[in-house]
């Protein structure tokens, strides 16, 4: 998939992963739609801004109708903290499965058609190391993960009659915020290394779409994956810790 001269469409571009996906397309020669449910919060400089809440049908509908030059769409935008799936709050659940999974396929359903108009692109789904393990203290976002996964094989089989690309990104820790502020409220010190600087997981993926690549992992996802082969197994955040 050739990005220079491509039109792009990040969701949760407010922030973190999102922000640095913005920021290298436009440095590879895209244009780029930036959206986020807070549009004031989006500073990408060159990219149209868009409002766009993935979990509202109406809003999804209308970006499509304005969009609708969009050949490559990366699906960044996700809620993060669902907690545990039998002691948790079950609107953080539905919530963190509404984003994840029906947000992503709502994004999806409302693109394909307009990625059929514009030659087949290419989709990018953000997804986690979670989805192959799962995660003390919020199984309820690793379980989103892993339905996302399914989602992301099964529309890659449904999209490649009309020449779309659907590629997942499996990263372990990435370096944000709200990672290094999970990390220091459960007492963690990460070992040096252990987490992904956002602006080099973008690069990473976008350079994976461009080879082609169905799925793009950095050495912890690689790890996760690997377990599949194995009895289901929790993603120890101490191990990582202890490096």
């Amino acid at each position: 998939m050739e990005l220079r001269g491509a039109t792009a469409l990040v969701t949760g571009t407010n922030r973190g992963l999102g922000h640095h996906f913005a920021v290298e397309l436009l440095r590879r020669g895209a244009k780029v739609y930036a959206t986020a449910r807070r549009p004031e919060l989006v500073d990408v400089p060159g990219a149209e801004v868009l409002r766009l809440d993935i979990t509202d049908q109406a809003s999804v509908d209308a970006v499509a109708a304005v969009a609708d030059d969009v050949d490559v769409l990366v699906n960044n935008a996700a809620f993060t903290a669902g907690g545990n799936l039998v002691t948790g709050d079950l609107d953080a659940i539905r919530l963190a499965m509404d984003s994840n999974y029906y947000g992503t396929l709502a994004v999806i359903r409302a693109f394909a058609p307009v990625l059929a108009r514009n030659g087949g692109g290419a989709i990018l789904n953000v997804l986690s190391a979670a989805a192959w393990t799962t995660v003390d203290g919020n199984t309820a976002y690793a379980a989103a993960k892993s339905a996302q996964w399914g989602l992301t094989n099964g529309v890659r089989v449904e999209l490649r009659g009309q020449g779309t690309l659907v590629t997942a990104l499996v990263p372990g820790l990435i370096a944000t915020e709200t990672m290094k502020d999970f990390a220091r409220s459960a007492g963690i010190v990460l070992a040096e290394g252990a987490m992904i600087d956002p602006a080099d997981l973008a690069r990473l993926a976008l350079d994976g779409l461009e080879a082609g690549d169905i799925e793009i992992l950095d050495h912890l996802g690689a790890d996760a994956k690997a377990t599949l082969t194995g009895p289901p197994r929790a993603f120890d955040l101490q191990s990582v810790a202890a490096g």
